[in-house]
């Protein structure tokens, strides 16, 4: 399982940073963008995207991993 990737606010942009890094993996003008470009590497690392507001705060989360507890049905 890969790094979980959090899109994150950044002097008026958005970026996308690994878990645990120190440098950012993309900066984008938008937060939807940048989402785009989270989604994609967390699927293809089967880790987790988690997404944070303008104030910091995680606002969502989506799992792209193996699921500890998956939805029934």
């Amino acid at each position: 399982m890969g790094k979980n990737q959090h899109v994150v606010p950044n002097n008026g942009q958005w970026s996308v940073k690994g878990e645990g890094n120190s440098k950012y993996t993309a900066t984008t003008d938008t937060q939807k963008q940048a989402i785009e470009i989270a989604r994609e590497i967390a699927q293809n690392q089967g880790s987790e995207l988690v997404i944070h507001g303008r104030n910091g705060q995680i606002r969502a989360k989506d799992s792209h991993g193996n699921d500890v507890y998956p939805p029934k049905g």
